[in-house]
C-alpha cells in the first residue's frame, strides 16, 4: 500500500507494527507545512498532531519582548504535539516550521484515544517524549555552555539528520533566533565554517559539503542527544 509506506518515512510511525499503523490508516491526512508556519502557539491547544516526513519544525521559547530560542527540533523521527497525549493539553513554546516539507496529520483526540489503548502507540509516544526532553535539557546546557561555533554545528548535525539531503534553506537572521545569539556571532561562525570547507553557504541555501569535519567540531551535546535518540527509538528496544 503506497501510502503506508509514505507513513513509515517517518521513523516514529515506521516503528508501529503494520497491522496497527494500517488500522490507523484512514485517519492519517497529508498536509504540506509551509516555511514559518505556526502549527502552534504559546497556551493554545493544537486540533491535530503532526508526523514530519521531510520537514523540520522548530519548539521555541518566546519572551515577552518577541526574542525567541529554540529547544528542540522535530523531523522525520518524531511527532510534534506532546503535550496533547501527556495531559497537559498545552505549553507555553511555539512550534514553527522551520524548513518546508510534508507531513501526516491526525486529529488529536484520536492520537489520545490510541495512547490510553496502552498499545504500541502508548510505549513508542512514551519513549519518544523521553528523547525530546533529552534534546531540550542538552539544547539548555549547549547555549550556556558552549561557543556559538559549536551551537552552530550541532544545530546543523541536527537539523541535517531530519532532512533527506545535505541542503538546508535558513537564513542567519533566522539561525540567530533559533539560537537565542547575535547575528554577527552567527555570520562569524558560518564564515569560518565556509573557510574551512565544511559548509556553502549563500543567500539563506547552506549546503554541508563535508559532515565527518562538522562532526569533528561540535561539541558533546550533539553526540548525547543523538545516542538517546537511537537507544530509544529502534525496534529491538520499543517492541
Amino acid at each position: 500500500m503506497q501510502e503506508l509506506s509514505v507513513l513509515q518515512q517517518n521513523a516514529l510511525l515506521g516503528l508501529l507494527p503494520e497491522e496497527e499503523l494500517k488500522r490507523l490508516l484512514p485517519h492519517f491526512e497529508e498536509v504540506t507545512l509551509t516555511l514559518g508556519q505556526s502549527l502552534c502557539e504559546s497556551g493554545q491547544q493544537m486540533d491535530h498532531v503532526y508526523f514530519p516526513i521531510d520537514s523540520i519544525v522548530s519548539l521555541l521559547c518566546v519572551m515577552e519582548d518577541g526574542a525567541s530560542t529554540e529547544i528542540a527540533v522535530v523531523g522525520h523521527e518524531g511527532v510534534v504535539g506532546v503535550s496533547l497525549f501527556m495531559g497537559g493539553e498545552t505549553t507555553p513554546s511555539r512550534a514553527i516550521v522551520q524548513s518546508a516539507g510534508t507531513a501526516y496529520r491526525i486529529k488529536g483526540q484520536m492520537l489520545k484515544n490510541e495512547f490510553y489503548r496502552a498499545g504500541p502507540m502508548q510505549r513508542l509516544l512514551l519513549r519518544y517524549t523521553q528523547a525530546l526532553l533529552t534534546q531540550m535539557a542538552q539544547t539548555a546546557v549547549c547555549n550556556r555552555h558552549h561557543s556559538v561555533d559549536q551551537q552552530l554545528c550541532r544545530w546543523l548535525l541536527l537539523s541535517l539528520d531530519r532532512l533527506p539531503g545535505d541542503k538546508l534553506i535558513m537564513t542567519q537572521e533566522l539561525i540567530a533566533n533559533m539560537l537565542g545569539v547575535r547575528r554577527e556571532g552567527v555570520t562569524e561562525s558560518a564564515g569560518k565554517l565556509q573557510k574551512a570547507g565544511l559548509i556553502s553557504y549563500h543567500r539563506g541555501h547552506i549546503t554541508v559539503t563535508d559532515r565527518p569535519g562538522l562532526e569533528g567540531r561540535v561539541c558533546e551535546c550533539y553526540t548525547v542527544v543523538k545516542e538517546e535518540y537511537d537507544r530509544l527509538l529502534n525496534h529491538q528496544n520499543v517492541m
